[in-house]
């Protein structure tokens, strides 16, 4: 188990940072240079052009920030950030907490808090998401693909959740943060780390 804190948006920067030179060969420098040469009128024009030059996923969000500013996550704490999502539901916050804590078991993964929800990512990508749906579930969503038949299971198909999380789990309470809930993340993890 751990008791690992959210990482600050100034140690997911240089992650992300790490990615882009990792994933292209060059650093952020260089690819902030050749942005300015390339002066893309908005997003969408940049985000075109970093996808031809074979720049995706994280690295590609790092350039985007760079280029036309963070959002207003990044500037904001992360306890704040979480304070704010279960600021309304106070009673679902310790779910949140003892998903966090099997997430710990598992190795080299960070946790980054976003405005609506919290990422857990591991070393290649996020393999799962928690989100205070409503105010009285939260969900844990996992990025994998719903197994056709999974009629022993809590896990359901998700839609709100954006595409790349397409399965979830449902949880009212802590006691159902339990032996299947770690399962399901720990494949999640493998499934993409």
């Amino acid at each position: 188990m751990t008791d690992e804190l959210p990482l600050p948006w100034a140690d997911i920067r240089l992650w992300e940072i790490g990615m882009l030179q990792q994933s292209t060969g060059s650093g952020l420098e260089h690819w902030l240079a050749r942005i300015g040469e390339l002066a893309p009128p908005d997003v969408p024009a940049l985000r075109d052009w970093l996808t031809i030059e074979g720049v995706s996923g994280y690295p590609r969000a790092l350039l985007v920030h760079e280029t036309f500013g963070y959002p207003d996550s990044t500037v904001r704490a992360a306890d704040e950030l979480i304070d704010a999502q279960y600021a309304d539901r106070p009673t679902l916050r310790p779910i949140l907490d003892a998903v966090l804590l099997y997430a710990g078991d598992l190795e080299d993964v960070s946790i980054q808090t976003r405005t609506t929800h919290v990422a857990l990512t591991g070393p290649i990508r996020t393999f799962a998401v928690v989100q205070p749906s409503t105010t009285h579930r939260v969900d844990l969503g996992l990025r994998i693909e719903m197994p056709p038949d999974a009629p022993n299971t809590r896990l359901r198909p998700a839609s709100h959740l954006g595409a790349d999380f397409p399965a979830r789990i449902a949880l009212t309470s802590t006691g159902e943060v339990d032996s299947e809930v770690a399962a399901w993340l720990k494949y999640a993890y493998d499934s993409t780390n």
